[in-house]
This record gives C-alpha cells, sequence and structure tokens, in this order.
C-alpha cells in the first residue's frame, strides 16, 4: 500500500496563559510551522518510528502489556496510539517517517504537532473517522497519562482547529470557540529566546497543583468559576503563593475575553495592552517569566509600531509573542536580534509568523 502524509501545525498562544487547565479562554493561532509524517501500513501490529530530528529510530507493538514511557520523542507517538486504542479505535502497524520544523523547546507546541500528525496518521490509515474535538482530547489525554506532562486542550486543539490569517477564542470548558480575524496590516512575530523550554519536569505541574488548591480552598471546582471583583474579597484567606497563582489566571481568564472583543472591534491600542499586562502577572503572580524573556518583552517594547509583547508558552523560556505593524517587521527583527544579543551573547532566532490552517493529510 502506497504511503500517505499528515501535518499538523505548531501554534502561538495570543494571551491565555495558563488558563486552559484553569477550564478558562485561550486565543491561540496554529503557525505555518508543522510536523510531517509520512506513513505505511504494515501487516502485524508493530509501529517503528524514524525522526529527521532525532537519530535512533524506536520500535513498540500495540499489543505491548503495560507500555512504559522511554522518556524521549517518541512517547508522544506511543501514548496517542495507547489512547486511541483504549478509545476503541484498533489501529494497524504502520512504519512512520517523521519530519518536522516546528523549533522544539521554545513553547510553540512541538508536542502538541507531533500528537495531532501521528494520531491523524495512524487512526485514518487504520480506516477510523474520529471528529476532531474528539482527537485534541485523545491527544491531550496521551500527554498527561503516558507522557506525564499535565497540559490543558488549547495546543491540541488548535492544531487541529487553526484558521488561516485567524486566532481563535477557545472555551476550555465547553470547546466552543470562534475564529478572531487578524488585521491584515499587523504581523505576529515570535522571539525565540533560546533558552532551553522544557516543561515536563518543570514547576508547570506544580503551578497546576497551586490552581487546584486555590480552587478548593476558594469553594469552586476550578478558578473558572470565580470572578475576580469576588475573589479580591476572598483572597485574604488564601496561602501567598497559592493566591499569587489564582490571581493571574482570574484576571487573564477575563482579560482574554475581553482581549478577542477588542480585536475583532480593531481595537489593536488595547490589545496590545493586554499583551503586556499578561506578561506582567506572569512574570509577578505565576512567576514563569525568566530574565530572557523578560528583556526581549522589554527591546519589544522600545521598538516604532509594536502594540503588545509577551511571553508565550509555558514560560521558563521559550519565546515571547508580538503584535507589530507590519511595515516595521524587518525593523523590528534586526534591532531587537542585536540589542538582545548585546546584552546576552546569545543570538536569538525571530520569526515573522502567518496564522495558519489546522492538521490534515497532504495530497500530493
Amino acid at each position: 500500500m502506497k504511503a500517505r502524509r499528515f501535518r499538523a501545525p505548531g501554534r502561538v498562544n495570543l494571551i491565555g496563559e495558563h488558563t486552559d487547565y484553569n477550564d478558562g479562554f485561550v486565543m491561540p493561532a496554529a503557525l505555518a510551522f508543522e510536523t510531517v509524517v509520512k506513513i505505511k501500513p504494515r501487516s502485524d501490529r508493530t509501529v517503528t518510528l524514524h525522526s529527521k530530528q532525532f537519530v535512533d529510530p524506536v520500535q513498540f507493538s500495540l499489543d505491548e502489556a503495560d507500555a512504559q514511557p522511554r522518556n524521549a520523542w517518541s512517547d508522544y507517538v506511543q501514548g496517542v496510539a495507547i489512547e486511541l486504542e483504549q478509545a476503541g479505535y484498533r489501529l494497524q502497524g504502520a512504519d512512520l517517517a517523521i519530519d518536522s520544523n516546528v523549533p522544539v523547546g521554545a513553547g510553540l507546541s512541538s508536542s502538541a504537532a507531533l500528537e495531532v500528525s501521528s494520531g491523524l496518521a495512524l487512526s485514518t490509515v487504520a480506516g477510523h473517522t474520529i471528529e476532531r474535538k474528539e482527537l485534541a482530547r485523545i491527544c491531550q489525554r496521551a500527554e498527561n497519562e503516558f507522557v506525564g506532562m499535565k497540559c490543558g486542550i488549547m495546543d491540541q486543539f488548535i492544531s487541529l482547529h487553526g484558521e488561516p490569517n485567524h486566532a481563535v477564542l477557545l472555551d476550555c470548558r465547553s470547546l466552543e470557540y470562534r475564529a478572531v480575524p487578524l488585521p491584515e496590516h499587523v504581523r505576529i512575530v515570535v522571539c525565540n529566546t533560546m533558552v532551553k523550554h522544557q516543561l515536563n519536569g518543570s514547576e508547570y505541574n506544580a503551578r497546576r497543583q497551586d490552581c487546584m488548591d486555590a480552587a478548593l480552598l476558594l469553594g469552586v471546582a476550578t478558578l473558572r468559576d470565580i470572578g475576580y471583583e469576588q475573589f479580591c474579597v476572598m483572597q485574604d484567606s488564601l496561602p501567598e503563593r497559592v493566591r499569587m497563582r489564582a490571581s493571574h489566571v482570574i484576571q487573564e481568564i477575563e482579560r482574554t475575553e475581553r482581549a478577542a472583543d477588542v480585536l475583532e472591534l480593531g481595537d489593536l491600542e488595547q490589545f496590545g495592552r493586554f499583551l503586556f499586562e499578561s506578561h506582567e502577572t506572569l512574570r509577578d503572580l505565576y512567576e514563569v517569566s525568566c530574565a530572557e524573556l523578560d528583556l526581549m518583552v522589554k527591546l519589544a517594547q522600545e521598538q516604532e509600531g509594536v502594540y503588545g509583547a509577551r511571553m508565550t508558552g509555558g514560560g521558563f523560556g521559550g519565546c515571547t509573542v508580538n503584535l507589530v505593524e507590519a511595515e516595521h517587521t524587518e525593523r523590528f527583527r534586526t534591532q531587537v536580534a542585536a540589542a538582545y544579543r548585546q546584552a546576552t551573547g546569545i543570538q536569538p532566532e525571530i520569526y515573522v509568523c502567518a496564522a495558519s490552517g489546522g492538521a490534515g493529510e497532504v495530497l500530493l
């Protein structure tokens, strides 16, 4: 049988950070960076993985009982295969050749792009058609349960539901969403600090636990269920660290809804202010920024044609997202890169991005 190809994009989150696992709102956009899986079915129940980005091939059996993660990139694929089978989608063996230009460790969701592209490939060649929201949930479970990263659903969802030239406002509780058009005269510019972004095994899961503790102490199911005014009345009852985490999340949920509204109205000045505010609470209350991210935001703020900037992704390194007038993007790229290199000795990577469509089969 002839090989088939499937692609899934990475993403950048414009606003709504650490809100997805609190049932809040996020506003990501899929990017032209993508992972492509070439898949050829086998007659047995063995899956082989070859990646252009990693030297060693990996093999596993779909019939393996009590499979354990290898703590390697292949866990994202194997975890998806396990969750597909547990959801009732019987798979067949296959040879997968994987190539990706999603920067690894930059906070642009290379993991979700790998999960979604391989999940789409494995399920489709086995004859299954899976509703996209369900596939997003399956890929999220793979990362939560097999990889051990307690992420929310945003990354997998936007990889499947991205729309060209639009961001997506997603309600992470109901999974209702709406596309929000991005003005033609602005560009999404992503600045990679080149500081390694490694969430699994970091404090990410600890932040999630803080949020769960805050919700329990506030008497709500999740932090989505309390408004900021009510929180201000009740916050003194919380331990300081937990109070800080909850304060960011509750503000960010409300800020993200308002940001989508002003973007639809074309009020880029206010939208940009929301981006800067988001960075401040991520830095000061959620404590997931770092010196390099703070510097990158400061340098962006000094440039002409910049509406807003903030860290994006889980934090602890990675990228900033910037909304920049199209006519100023080249100067922005040159000046920010030079100033960042002079201050840190690190050559950053700066990408001028377009919002892209979601995952699908590549028809040659």
